[in-house]
């Protein structure tokens, strides 16, 4: 670790696919990252979420080692170890106790759910539901386009559309919802390369099917409990992209994050 950075401690809450990307600039930079998730995380892109480490224990993505610890107690050793702990504390009740530098909401929740500039000395969120300048120091663009990463310090990021980015010029269509509530069961894996019109899992005897030919990115954790219209699974119509990979938006969300940190640390310290 950074002996630069080493005394920093950043909390992301989130450990999704996004979140992920966060996490690993400021790991990289030599930040002591610590990860604050639900006790039932539902990520999607399920190989490059931090937050699998909630069921699993351990979970693994690019150079980054994730694990899950019970308490703030163990933090220490988890990063001596070279991992990056994960708390289950979807409440943020552990922030005071941590004092961390800063709080990075990668929630994605497209609302705020509890994060507030009192929260540390640096606060920052990513995507819409707050307000820069008020409920946090930074908003982050999410929206793919022109805006994509931009800092935003007055202000709120764009409204949630509910329509997906285009990709390989695929859009809505790229992502499907549960077609009933109920328990998801596996047909096909993540990475599987899969045909229009196959099986992909289904849900209480309900099958959710492939709308197009392409690269199956993401499927929510079988087993899950999830309701109806609720987001299942991600087809990448680029068959050749590596799943096994953050992906270029989070890896933009994560750049800008760390951007922001550094920008208003550098205002905090010359004012």
């Amino acid at each position: 670790m950074s002996a630069l950075f080493s005394s920093q401690k950043i909390i992301v809450r989130g450990g999704g696919d996004l979140a992920t990307g966060v996490v690993q600039k400021f790991f990289r930079a030599g930040f002591p990252v610590i990860i604050l998730e639900t006790a039932a995380p539902t990520a999607i892109r399920r190989s490059v979420a931090l937050c699998e480490a909630v069921y699993d224990g351990v979970a693994k993505v690019e150079d980054m080692i994730c694990r899950r610890v019970s308490g703030v107690e163990e933090l220490e050793s988890c990063r001596r170890d070279g991992a990056i702990p994960l708390l289950v504390d979807p409440g943020g009740e552990s922030i005071k106790q941590i004092q961390p530098c800063a709080v990075i909401d990668a929630i994605i929740a497209k609302r705020n759910i509890g994060t507030h500039k009192g929260m540390a000395p640096v606060t920052i969120a990513l995507g819409p539901g707050f307000r820069a300048g008020e409920d946090v120091d930074v908003v982050i663009e999410t929206m793919r386009g022109h805006d994509l990463g931009r800092l935003i310090f007055k202000g709120s990021a764009a409204a949630n559309t509910g329509i997906p980015g285009e990709i390989g010029g695929k859009s809505a269509v790229r992502v499907i919802h549960a077609p009933a509530a109920g328990t998801i069961v596996h047909k096909k894996q993540i990475g599987d390369i899969v045909e229009s019109g196959e099986a992909l899992c289904t849900i209480e005897g309900t099958e959710s099917r492939a709308p197009f030919t392409g690269l199956l990115r993401g499927l929510i954790r079988e087993g899950a409990t999830v309701s109806k219209g609720m987001k299942v699974a991600d087809i990448d119509p680029r068959v050749d992209v590596d799943w096994r990979a953050i992906s270029d938006k989070a890896r933009c969300l994560g750049g800008a994050a760390l951007e922001a940190y550094l920008h208003l640390l550098d205002k905090k310290n010359n004012t």
